[in-house]
């Protein structure tokens, strides 16, 4: 249903930490004009542990808007809490986003039949096509195999993006559930690798700051083009890497702001990123090509 590269968008802030209506505006317009093939609205990137549920809506309700229908938008709308999964993942299709992005149930670490019945009870209560998301680094609980397998079964369970960068996992995965889902790398450094063994994309971090490159790599590496995607990725290996030097969205905040798309701000407790961490990613956009 999706395909190629998907920018897991960040959620520009002003410096009182509101939303910047402006600069939101500003990045959705770049991707559009970028060859993004779609929008994760809300997602980890998009700090969406730290905004309320009004502002969570919002935000995707303002991409949906600014898209205009000529880029699909998926609306992240995990939560550790069954009820506050389902409460928003309606909130995001009464908006219009065409999926929903639900990162497995973070810090209460529930076992693999906590984790299938949590999806199985979110995909029963909301219609919307929905995509698994597994990260454990970050969430503290791991989603096998076998469970993504339990829930390719149902019918609005449409995909998965699989954050581990393990590619025997992706592969187990890709054998597993055959064409009953869709997988996606949600580890840009592994990316390329992923889509050539079966994966459909990436919902990428990169892609906020390389949308263009990300998109012509990702679709060579669905084309069956070894050769060209890797020559493309090359030159973005050291954004895939000091993208993360920091928390992120820490250093893709400040890329986007040294490129003058919006301001750096984030809100606690995440912080801006460090002195010492700014020469790297500099290095890696000068690298990438990227003007600022």
């Amino acid at each position: 249903m999706f395909h190629g590269s998907m920018v897991a968008l960040v959620t520009p802030m002003r410096a009182d930490g509101s939303i910047d209506e402006v600069a939101l505006e500003r990045l959705v317009e770049f991707h559009v004009q970028n060859g993004t093939d779609a929008i994760v609205a809300m997602g980890t990137t998009g700090e969406s542990a730290t905004l309320d549920v009004d502002e969570h809506s919002h935000v995707v309700r303002r991409v949906v808007d600014l898209a205009a229908n000529r880029i699909p938008v998926i609306a992240g709308t995990g939560a550790n809490a069954t009820s506050e999964a389902i409460e928003l993942t309606t909130l995001a299709m009464e908006a219009g986003a065409q999926a929903c992005l639900l990162v497995t149930p973070y810090y209460n670490k529930p076992p693999q039949e906590g984790l299938y019945q949590h999806y199985r009870t979110i995909a029963e209560a909301v219609p919307v096509p929905q995509i698994l998301y597994n990260v454990p680094g970050r969430t503290a609980v791991d989603m096998l195999p076998e469970t993504v397998e339990r829930l390719s079964h149902i019918s609005n369970i449409i995909g998965i993006k699989e954050a581990t960068g393990d590619l025997q996992r992706i592969q187990e995965i890709l054998d597993r559930c055959g064409d009953r889902i869709d997988l996606y790398s949600g580890d840009d450094a592994t990316a390329m690798e992923s889509i050539l063994l079966g994966a459909r994309g990436d919902i990428s971090v990169t892609a906020n700051v390389a949308p263009r490159a990300m998109h012509e790599m990702c679709q060579a590496a669905l084309e069956g083009d070894r050769a060209r995607a890797e020559a493309i990725d090359q030159g973005l290996r050291g954004l895939h890497e000091t993208l993360f030097i920091e928390s992120s969205p820490i250093p893709v905040k400040w890329a986007l702001q040294e490129m003058g798309l919006m301001e750096e701000t984030l809100r606690l407790p995440l912080v801006p990123l460090s002195e010492s961490s700014k020469a790297p990613v500099r290095e890696a956009m000068k690298a990438a090509g990227i003007e600022f």
